[in-house]
């Protein structure tokens, strides 16, 4: 098969007007044919320049912007209006891989473009990418294509994914404060440990005598940051690097998820958005037509939390073996009584879809509850922090002061 390159084109469409643009295609023919499924008549086809040379887009490793669930959201919405509009998938696909904006995603997008072309299935080419669509996404488009409800099954990950991007949305506003000030107090520490204190360290010195004992382990303590804080760098640059590799592994996951759920205060917080995401994912793969079995699978994968991931996956083999949901679930102490009584319901009912809904909604409202009330408590226990190290270190460094009429004595 030969290697597609980049070619700029020239037509008119069926009113006439002008049209340019780029398309990735094997030869100057396949992209007369591409045009004429569009259609396009084309003018005049070039091979294009973009990418060679001064123009070749860098990027950086770490530092380029990937496909974030908000593109995805967007594209999911798009896409499910044209094909509902009547748009052919290879039209909708074309559109949206011209009109993102986010580049990885339109690359992305005009590699599904091209394998649709040849007669794969949407999903299939999704799950090629698995590093930006998620399990979710790619299962619920599977079985959008398989009952013949495509446009429906874009709308329900819309609806979800945005849903997902205004919880962390809502974390990230109510949690910034505090984190600007803990980095203010740390580096307001370090400027002073670093920079001010050996300046009255020198001045202690020519003036003689003991100094106090808080002044002497402030004076020790500045006098070490020469060997803290390249070793403290080192070690977290080190640290991020292991981390950014093995953070994804069941091995560190299973480990550190539960500690996160036992954290005293953050651990409430982080069960209630994973049992959100829970419940959220797993109304949306049952309404897509998602065997029950596979969508407990998926969610669980998709929780964000080891913890949650087990106690479904010990769920799903109860239901193999013929049992309800809320039954083996009410075994599992990390999912809350009511959300267990509410999913008996929805079984006895036949709604189980809507009553996963309201669980959702319902621990939406409480983590955004919870976020106010934690920056709440956070911020005043912040400022008291920062007066109580700051105000030890200035009373610390003034201290041999009130002591110098007795010195020069």
């Amino acid at each position: 098969m030969a290697t597609a390159q980049a070619w700029a084109y020239v037509g008119r469409d069926n009113n006439g007007k002008t049209v340019k643009g780029k398309l990735d295609a094997a030869s100057e023919g396949a992209v007369a044919s591409r045009l004429g499924t569009m259609g396009i008549s084309p003018i005049s086809i070039k091979e294009s320049a973009e990418g060679t040379g001064l123009n070749r887009e860098i990027s950086i490793p770490g530092f380029s912007k990937g496909v974030g669930l908000k593109d995805l959201a967007i594209m999911s919405r798009q896409m499910a209006t044209m094909i509902g509009s009547g748009l052919s998938l290879l039209r909708t696909l074309n559109i949206l891989a011209e009109q993102t904006e986010n580049k990885p995603l339109a690359k992305i997008l005009k590699q599904v473009r091209d394998d649709v072309e040849r007669g794969v299935s949407i999903s299939e080419s999704f799950a090629k990418h698995s590093e930006s669509f998620p399990p979710i996404m790619i299962n619920m488009v599977r079985a959008g294509e398989t009952g013949g409800f495509l446009d429906g099954a874009l709308e329900s990950i819309a609806a979800n994914f945005e849903k997902e991007v205004k919880l962390r949305g809502t974390i990230k506003s109510a949690m910034t404060y505090p984190v600007i000030v803990l980095l203010m107090s740390l580096v307001s520490v370090l400027i002073m440990l670093i920079f001010i204190v050996p300046i009255f360290e020198d001045m202690f010195k020519g003036l003689g005598g003991a100094l106090p004992a808080p002044t002497m382990f402030l004076v020790n303590v500045s006098n070490s940051m020469i060997y803290v804080v390249p070793v403290l760098a080192v070690g977290g640059f080190a640290f991020s690097v292991w981390w950014r590799k093995n953070k994804n592994t069941d091995r560190v996951r299973m480990r550190v998820d539960p500690l996160k759920l036992r954290l005293p205060v953050f651990g409430n917080l982080l069960k209630k958005i994973a049992v959100a995401r829970f419940s959220r994912n797993f109304a949306n793969m049952i309404g897509a037509g998602v065997p029950i079995l596979q969508a407990l699978k998926i969610v669980g994968e998709t929780s964000g939390n080891w913890v949650i991931e087990n106690a479904l996956t010990k769920v799903a083999e109860s239901v193999r073996q013929g049992q309800s949901i809320s039954g083996p679930l009410l075994l599992q102490p990390v999912f809350p009584p009511m959300v267990t009584q509410m999913i008996a319901v929805g079984e006895d009912a036949g709604s189980l879809e809507t009553m996963l809904n309201k669980i959702a909604d319902f621990y939406d409202q409480e983590v955004e509850s919870s976020t106010e009330q934690l920056t709440a408590a956070i911020e005043p226990l912040l400022i008291a922090f920062l007066g109580v190290v700051i105000g030890g270190m200035v009373i610390a460094l003034y201290m041999p002061i009130f002591s110098i009429a007795s010195v020069i004595k």
